[in-house]
């Protein structure tokens, strides 16, 4: 099919089919015709021919720690709704949360080519620097902090601080928290260095041997808890990096308090009693994860708007694909506690 057979179905110029398909201006009900007529009949543009008549490929690489993340899926998804909508589609890599691999897809992308790079980002290296200096496409990393590209991130450090603070208001014991990898700028160094701020203003402090260091899995989260909870036996609440940790972190009190169960406790109704009544430890998290507040009923945790940094980081760049100028732009984007009671429903952003 042509783009002359596609217009002349619209009612519309095959000039107008044209400016739709390149990112041009087109009246909202031409757009809505087109649109129609082209979803219909299961179009597809010539790649080559596009290229030969835009210069553009009207590709964005768009490379992610991993696929299987809700956060990750949100952030995507943002970015996928901006691509649509502006005639670009996304080629997406998974690294598998492996900044080496992130290098790698980012240089396999330039030279593919395709217009721009979007990277949500684990941690800026020596090797992430050099190539965003280099870069011949524009890169715009989402969810960390760099003065080496245009970046969106998220307050983490203003997010770990609330959360210390509310933690240290509800708690009567010891407080426990479960990190990552303080190479990761954002939710290791600075949710940790937030939360201990937190904390300290509120006249508490994290204790010595009340700090773990977890992956970014739910076998970690379990595992470091686990460990934590045969070590100390004073602590009412451990606050996670994220809430895919703190999944693990649940399951972990709810194993180590089953192990104490008395031995004359023998039916699996009077174990399943001991085991609510005697799991005191409250586990708070950072993400927001649907999945966990479908399943638990919902932990303390901070809602980020990860869809929204999708969306502002594909406007950013495409503006600098389309526009040619590349203005260094910081966007930092706000956060939101989410508490159990949490009157706000299936958020998406």
């Amino acid at each position: 099919m042509t783009i002359k057979e596609i217009a002349k179905l619209a009612g519309v110029s095959s000039a107008a089919v044209s400016r739709y398909l390149n990112g041009g201006y087109v009246s909202d009900e031409k757009k809505e015709q087109i649109k129609k007529v082209i979803e219909e009949t299961g179009y597809q543009p010539s790649a080559q021919a596009r290229m030969l008549r835009t210069k553009k490929a009207c590709l964005i690489g768009v490379v992610v720690p991993k696929i299987n993340s809700e956060s990750i899926s949100r952030v995507t998804a943002g970015v996928e709704k901006v691509l649509s909508e502006r005639n670009y589609q996304m080629l997406l890599a998974g690294t598998d949360n492996t900044p080496a691999k992130e290098i790698e897809y980012m240089r396999l992308f330039e030279n593919y080519p395709v217009d721009g790079i979007i990277l949500v980002g684990t941690m800026i290296t020596a090797e992430h620097r050099r190539f965003l200096k280099e870069s011949k496409v524009p890169v715009v990393v989402i969810g960390q902090h760099t003065k080496f590209a245009n970046c969106i991130y998220h307050d983490d450090y203003g997010a770990g601080e609330a959360m210390g603070r509310a933690v240290a208001a509800k708690s009567r014991k010891e407080i426990a928290y479960i990190g990552v990898s303080r190479e990761d700028k954002a939710a290791g160094a600075a949710r940790e260095d937030g939360f201990r701020e937190g904390l300290k203003r509120s006249g508490r402090e994290l204790k010595d041997g009340y700090y773990k260091v977890a992956e970014f899995t739910t076998e970690s989260g379990y595992e470091k808890v686990l460990e934590l909870l045969n070590e100390k036996n004073d602590i009412d609440i451990i606050s996670c990096a994220t809430d895919t940790i703190a999944a693990g972190a649940i399951e972990a009190i709810h194993t180590y308090v089953g192990s104490q169960i008395p031995k004359n406790v023998e039916d699996t109704g009077s174990r399943f009693r001991y085991i609510l009544e005697n799991t005191a430890i409250q586990v708070t998290g950072f993400g927001d994860n649907q999945l966990l507040k479908a399943v638990t009923g919902g932990i303390p945790t901070v809602h980020f708007g990860f869809k929204t940094s999708g969306i502002r980081g594909a406007e950013l760049l495409l503006d600098v694909i389309e526009r040619g100028e590349n203005i260094p732009m910081e966007i930092k984007l706000g956060f939101r506690l989410a508490e159990i009671d949490d009157p706000e429903e299936n958020i998406e952003e």
